[in-house]
């Protein structure tokens, strides 16, 4: 241990932590930059739409596994080489999806490139614990905070511009040159501590029983979550079957990898109160994340016509407002005992999807960019706080194991709230049209109002009178759409503010920025 303690790294910490944070963000904006092209992926390898989001699903399913057990690799091959392998194939991978010809290939290279970026982003988050002491983690996840954030959000306007300008194969294309760059900025500035060192030397026997429970639980977890909607959910043999094995692959799972001696992933780690609240909470604030970064951009291409390019641009000025809010938040915490900042950050989440309910058929470019703007300034007063005072606590030599699960969190509930919000949408547009479609009735007065303003209206420009029918139900669909949009807002407003008793549970310790956790 106190070799480890006194163990000082050749290399600025910080250029360090930028460049690791480099391949994470590559990693991370891969998870969003793909859904605006999905038509586009579809139409061009001749698979229809419902195929073509397999190549999201099969991605997000070998991420989830690895994100996993990325610790216990790290461990057996080193944290560089592990991270600098992972480089290597996310970079390779990314060009072969690029390339790909046919959606069986797409379909293999995406599974690949979601078990080398797996390993990115939990890696990522283990080298800087190890380069930094308690008390100045807080500053280094600002860098991280900055790439983690911005990646969903400028994912949606770069796939859109790549894809409009160019074609969709730009969309993994673009990878290359960053990971190349990555892949030397690693080599020539990242070591292991004599801690990992001393670990690799002295790592058990792989725990591939432990693996497979992990690919049960999280990858039917995520097949059966990200397919319901397209297979009526539990109506489905195969969506039942899927659940069923994760359940399964959960129970036996947790009970085995508490058992055995040298488990694949450490759960023992939640036994750290302040780590196993950090966890739900930035699941939590994952799945809030993800779902926000897709329903802007859905709602303004679907139903405000946007192209690809402007309804990713709508979250551009948010990714500008959380930067210049990160530092911020900094300082706050500085004076403020972390959980209640995060507290606060939760309840402002909860209002600022609140205040984005005021969504209207005609809906403005600048309101849209207003109320992701409110979300995203929610945001600096949860990533930060939450990544540093999870760690806080932690053992170091659980840092690998705490980094793993805590990415996992964040990404597979970001995961699930893609795939959750969209069904809702469609959900409650049915809920929302069973309830409207009662007032289209000759004995409605208003109704019979507007139905002879649009006959005379179209007459006027010289079409039938008899397209009004149309023309009201089209009005009908637009505003039962902006109704399941609204809803699903306030959904996710509730699970917001879940964030509160979370971190009002927490320790009342600060993590200064000059004083480590006190």
């Amino acid at each position: 241990m106190s070799d480890t303690q006194d163990w000082k790294p050749s290399a600025n910490p910080w250029l360090v932590a930028i460049v690791v944070t480099l391949g994470a963000f590559m990693e991370v904006l891969d998870t969003t930059i793909v859904n605006v092209s999905l038509p586009h992926i579809a139409g061009s390898l001749s698979v229809s739409s419902d195929d073509a989001t397999w190549t999201l699903t099969t991605y997000l399913v070998a991420n989830g596994i690895v994100l996993t057990i990325s610790g216990a690799l790290s461990r057996r091959i080193g944290r560089k080489r592990y991270f600098l392998i992972c480089i290597a194939g996310f970079t390779a991978t990314s060009f072969a999806c690029g390339i790909s010809t046919n959606f069986e290939e797409i379909l293999l290279f995406r599974a690949l490139q979601g078990l080398f970026g797996g390993g990115l982003q939990p890696t990522q988050q283990a080298i800087v614990l190890d380069y930094f002491p308690p008390e100045k983690r807080q500053q280094a996840f600002s860098i991280t905070a900055i790439a983690i954030i911005i990646a969903p959000v400028i994912g949606p306007v770069l796939g859109g511009y790549l894809t409009d300008q160019y074609s969709w194969h730009w969309i993994f294309l673009i990878n290359v040159p960053i990971g190349i760059a990555t892949l030397f900025g690693v080599l020539a500035l990242v070591e292991d501590s004599p801690a990992i060192e001393q670990a690799k030397r002295t790592a058990p026997r792989f725990d591939y029983l432990g693996v497979i429970f992990i690919a049960l639980a999280l990858g039917c977890m995520e097949v059966g979550v990200d397919r319901g909607e397209d297979y009526d959910w539990l109506g489905s043999t195969f969506i039942r079957v899927m659940f069923i094995l994760s359940a399964g692959g959960y129970a036996f799972g947790i009970a085995y990898l508490l058992y055995v001696r040298n488990p694949v992933v450490n759960l023992r780690v939640f036994k750290d109160r302040n780590f196993a609240l950090a966890t739900f909470e930035i699941g939590m604030m994952g799945f809030v994340l993800y779902a926000s970064a897709v329903l802007i951009p859905q709602f303004a291409q679907q139903q405000l016509n946007y192209t690809a390019t402007w309804a990713g641009l709508a979250l551009a000025p948010g990714a500008v407002v959380l930067t210049l809010l990160i530092p911020v938040a900094g300082r706050i915490l500085n004076l403020v005992p972390t959980k209640y900042v995060i507290a606060a950050g939760g309840l402002s989440l909860a209002v600022a999807l609140v205040y984005s309910m005021n969504l209207v058929p005609e809906l403005d470019f600048y309101h849209l960019v207003l109320f992701r703007a409110a979300q995203t300034a929610a945001l600096a007063l949860l990533f930060v706080p939450i990544s540093t005072i999870a760690y806080a606590t932690v053992p170091p030599q659980l840092n690998g194991d705490a980094a793993a699960l805590f990415t996992m969190s964040r990404n597979v509930f970001g995961g699930i709230g893609i795939s959750i919000s969209t069904a809702l949408i469609t959900d409650h547009q049915q809920i929302r049209q069973s309830y409207l479609v009662h007032n289209l009735t000759p004995t409605n007065q208003p109704y019979d109002v507007l139905l002879q303003q649009v006959q005379q209206g179209l007459t006027n420009v010289g079409q039938a009178a008899g397209q009004a029918q149309a023309e009201i139900n089209q009005m009908l669909q637009g505003q039962v759409a902006v109704l399941a949009y609204n809803d699903v807002f306030l959904i996710t407003a509730g699970l917001a503010l879940f964030i509160i008793p979370a971190a009002l549970l927490m320790s009342g310790i600060k993590t200064k920025s000059g004083g480590g956790a006190h």
